[in-house]
Formats: C-alpha cells, sequence, structure tokens
C-alpha cells in the first residue's frame, strides 16, 4: 500500500507505470477529489510535455491530443469538486481536524476568494498545490452560479494544461538532456508553486 502512495506522488512512476490514462487519473483526482491534494499535478503535466516528445512509447497520443485529454480530466474533476462542495460544504467546515485534513487548507484558499473574487480564483488556484483541490470545492460551497463556474473552469484548465505541458514539450526539443534533470526541476517547481501559499500561512501565524 505504501509503495503504491509513493508511486501515486512520483510523477516518473505514474506515466512509466500506469501511462496516459493513470496521467488523466491523477489530473482529475488532484482537481475534484478531496483527498487529492497530495498529488503532484504540475510536475505530472510538465512531465507529460517533456515525455511526449522525448519518450512518445509511454504517451501513446501526439501533443495536441495530450493537452485536450488533460483540459478535460481537470474540467470534470472541477465538476466534482463543486458538486462535493455545493452539498457537504458547509459540513466540511465543521469536520474535525486529523493527520490528513488540515482546515487551513480551506484557510488558504478562502484567503485567495477573498483578495480576488471567486471567479477569477479558479484561475490563480490551478497553479497552486492544494489550493487548487479546495477551490471547486468552496466554490459550490458558497454556491458560484454554475455558468459562471464553468467559465472560469474551463479558461483554468486550458491555461494550466498548456502552459506547463508546452514548456515541458518545447524544452526537451532546445535540451535533449533535460531528462537527465527531472528531479531538480520538479524541486524548483515546487518551491516556486508553493510560495505564495506560504506567505499567506505566514501572515496568518499571530506576531508575538
Amino acid at each position: 500500500m505504501w509503495d503504491f502512495l509513493k508511486q501515486l506522488t512520483d510523477p516518473n512512476s505514474i506515466i512509466e507505470y500506469g501511462g496516459l490514462w493513470l496521467l488523466l487519473f491523477v489530473i482529475f483526482a488532484e482537481t475534484g477529489l478531496f483527498v487529492g491534494f497530495f498529488l503532484p499535478g504540475d510536475n505530472l503535466i510538465l512531465l507529460a510535455g517533456i515525455l511526449c516528445k522525448a519518450r512518445p512509447d509511454l504517451i501513446h497520443v501526439n501533443y495536441f491530443m495530450l493537452v485536450f485529454l488533460m483540459a478535460t480530466a481537470a474540467v470534470l474533476g472541477n465538476i466534482v469538486g463543486y458538486w462535493f462542495g455545493r452539498t457537504t460544504g458547509e459540513k466540511l467546515y465543521a469536520r474535525k481536524e486529523n493527520w490528513f485534513f488540515k482546515k487551513r487548507h480551506l484557510e488558504v484558499t478562502k484567503t485567495y476568494y477573498d483578495k480576488y473574487g471567486g471567479n477569477i480564483t479558479l484561475i490563480i488556484a490551478r497553479f497552486l498545490p492544494v489550493v487548487r483541490t479546495f477551490a471547486p470545492i468552496i466554490a459550490g460551497a458558497i454556491k458560484i452560479d454554475f455558468l459562471k463556474f464553468m467559465a472560469f473552469n474551463i479558461a483554468g484548465a486550458i491555461l494550466w494544461t498548456v502552459s506547463l505541458s508546452s514548456i515541458g514539450y518545447f524544452l526537451v526539443q532546445v535540451f535533449p538532456q533535460i531528462t537527465n534533470y527531472m528531479g531538480y526541476i520538479f524541486i524548483a517547481l515546487i518551491i516556486i508553486t508553493a510560495i505564495p501559499i506560504l506567505r499567506i500561512i505566514l501572515r496568518k501565524k499571530p506576531t508575538v
């Protein structure tokens, strides 16, 4: 079980052992399932773009079909998250914390809603770990109009998947040896995407 969970958090293992369908499921789960916030969506999409060019035998579709499928998985994931929030959102705020669920995940996401509004947050959240999992849930909980939600849901999914996958796809053409440095790239991407969240968490800490 532990080995399976480690594979789900390792972008290389996800694509190498699960191929395209596991890749799509992880994107769907991270953006639509309450338990998906620990999954490596950013790194996975970047890696998918690289391997689509460098190892097409693992992806089995061309770049444009890859982007279409990833964006579709992200859109469907957010729809599930929205309806989960719509039906159980208020209960989620009352839920007790445990080792897995922390209310700060909701609080950080809510901060973005308060600062940017619900619609823009759905786009920004795509590029922020944890926030992208809880953004559609809160959108449902505060009952954002579904048609407006879908417009920004689709826009965010397209921007997220196209931007990250295209970086990987075109980088490997310029630097064919980039696959030898994937670990460093993943670490850099994790740090960059975590900075906005850490800033919010640190701001919320009481000063002495």
